[in-house]
Parts: C-alpha cells; structure tokens; sequence
C-alpha cells in the first residue's frame, strides 16, 4: 500500500475562526503520517496569503480553479457556506480530484444528486462531512444494538436544540435564516444527527412533520438591528423506522435551559439514553447511559479508550478525524468506506421528504 501523503488543499480556511480551523486542522494533524496540508485558496489571495503564511503552507492560491487545477493538490477539501459547494465542488471534480466537501452538499436535493452523478463519472473519491456516523460513541452505540443490548428496538426519541434558527443570531451567521441559502434547522444540525440515527437504528420509513415558525424576525446581537427570517424554527416528526420502531423527533431553534439533545432507544430487554450540550450530534460530546435486565436505573456506558487515545479532545475534531482516516483508506486502497456523495443524496432526500410533509399540511 502507498504510504505517500495525501495533499490537501483547502477552499476556506482562517487559522483563527470557524469550522475547518476548530475542527478540520486538529483533525488533520493527528493523521500526519497520512495527510499533509499543502495549499489554500480563500475569497481573496490577501487571505488566501494570509492562511497560508499563519500556517506555514508552501502554496497560497490566487482562486480557486488554480487550486484545483494545481498538480500539488490530491484532495480537496471545501469548508465554504453551502450556496458555494456546487460551484467549487463541481471544479473540484472536474479537475478529477478526490474531493471532501462539508455537509450539506447542495443546496438542495438537485445539486446533491448533480454532484453525486459526477463524482460517479470521475471515479474519485467523493466523501461528505456527515462525520456523527463515525463518531466513538455512535460507534460504540451500534454495536450495543446489534449485541442484543435493548433487545427488539421498539421506539426511539429525539430532542434536539439547533442553538441558532432562534430569536437572535450574529451578523456572520445570519445567512442562515433565509431558506435560500440551504442552512436551515432541517438541513444542519436535524440532518446530521439523523445520519448518526439511522447509522444505528436502520433507516426512516414513513414519516410526518410538523414545522412551525414563531418568530419572523431575528434580532442582530452585533448591531441590535432586527431583520427578515424566514426560516422554520420548531420541526416534529412522527414515524416509524424500517425495522417497524415508532419514531418521534422534535428540533427547536436556539438553546433551552435544559436538555439541548436527548435521544432515547427503548427496547424490549433495555433502554438506552444519549444526551449532549446541543443537538449537533456531529460536534457535541456525547454521553450515553443505559440499562437492560433486572437493572432499575441507568447507569453510564463508556466506549473502549482506545477509540479515544491519539485523536484530539474537541469531539468535532475527533469525529472529523475519523472520517478523514476512512478517505485515507479509501484514496489508497479503492474501497469505500467514508460516506460518499450517493449517501449524501439520501440524506438530502429525507431532508426533502420532511420538509414535503409539512408543506403538504399547510
């Protein structure tokens, strides 16, 4: 197997604020022996520059074309808002990259599925960042399922709390509150929690949804101006998963005093409780209790230490960092083992199928 690192060039990174910095460098940095950081290219060459020399890369890139076009480039990483992903994406593929694009894919199911058929026709590797999937706990939690730990799934329960879609919100995060740009309560934070339920408890059958809207303004902390919103901010969901278990789901804007993500998975032999500071399951630490048998109370359930040991404390880095050692593999060996583009149009397409439900009601 070749162990020559894998070049990574991002599309959006500052070394000192946002996603990719918190969770996509610490992530990388404990795969040194499989990847290494070689270019960047931002919305201008200055910060393009800028990154590149806070972080001692050898390439800053004047766009984004002469990234993926570079021959020093093996994989292209994108962390830019998801009105961006299409375009930069798409470039990315047709320069017959291996490409790791964050989630949501496209801003909507259309651009997901165009993405999809054109990694397909590349033959890359094509990994999206619904990386909950891969986190130790929700691995751990698996395999608790399948040793028979609840017995027979026969329900399970999600409370989430999105921390943004509330009532106030920043000026940098307020692109999230206008349903044109795809980076809504259901498509963020509902979506990859749900990638992580359904990795343990099988897929979602039938569905409904209710989603409601309180608040048709948002208050700006930075300026105290209050602004249009027009996206959803109270999200239920009653169903029933594939194996026959009932299914409720609700998801809220902002954050409650009390639990901001709590899923339950009952059974006929135990119970099984996750809970978590909010309801990105993908980012948050999650602790999980349980109890099966004679046993009256839950009692805390700890994954081995060795899903722990060697990758960085923040748990959205740990999980990223999983996710990045499966493209690893899969960049050197063919297989595919990280969630691919064809798994993100399946995410996209229950996103879609909810959002249908309530409009139906309406």
């Amino acid at each position: 197997m070749n162990k020559q690192k894998i070049r990574v060039g991002f599309i959006g990174l500052n070394p000192d604020s946002h996603w990719a910095a918190a969770a996509h460098l610490p992530a990388l940095r404990s795969l040194a022996d499989d990847f290494e950081i070689v270019g960047v290219a931002n919305r201008s060459y200055e910060s393009s520059k800028k990154t590149a020399g806070a972080l001692n890369l050898p390439h800053a890139f004047e766009n984004t074309q002469s990234l993926v076009s570079s021959t020093e480039i093996d994989l292209v990483v994108v962390t830019v808002k998801v009105p961006y992903h299409f375009e930069l994406v798409s470039a990315a593929l047709n320069a017959s990259k291996h490409v790791f694009c964050e989630w949501p894919l496209g801003n909507g199911v259309e651009e997901a599925r165009k993405l999809a058929e054109l990694a397909s026709q590349k033959g890359v590797i094509a990994a999206i960042g619904t990386q909950m999937r891969h986190a130790p706990e929700v691995t751990y939690l698996k395999q608790l399922i399948s040793d028979g730990y609840v017995g027979k799934v026969l329900s399970t329960t999600l409370i989430g709390a999105g921390g943004s879609w509330g009532n106030e919100t920043t000026e940098d995060h307020y692109y999230l509150y206008d349903q044109a740009n795809g980076a809504t309560l259901q498509a963020i934070p509902l979506a990859h929690t749900l990638a992580g339920l359904t990795e343990v408890l099988g897929s979602i059958d039938q569905l409904s949804t209710r989603m409601l809207t309180q608040f048709d303004q948002v208050r700006i902390i930075d300026t105290g101006d209050l602004k249009r919103k027009n996206t959803q901010d109270q999200l239920l969901i009653h169903g029933t998963l594939k194996g026959g278990a009932a299914l409720s789901v609700h998801y809220r804007g902002g954050i409650t005093r009390g639990t901001n993500l709590l899923w339950e998975i009952n059974g006929t032999e135990g119970d099984l409780q996750v809970t978590g500071d909010n309801g990105h399951g993908q980012i948050v630490q999650l602790t999980i209790k349980g109890a099966k048998g004679e046993e009256k109370e839950l009692k805390t359930l700890t994954p081995p230490a060795s899903v722990y040991n060697g990758w960085p404390s923040f748990s959205g880095a740990r999980n990223v960092g999983h996710l990045y050692a499966l493209i690893a593999e899969d960049i050197r060996t063919g297989s595919r083992k990280a969630p691919d583009f064809q798994d993100g149009v399946v995410l996209h397409e229950l996103i879609d199928r909810i959002e249908k439900s309530s409009h139906n009601k309406n």
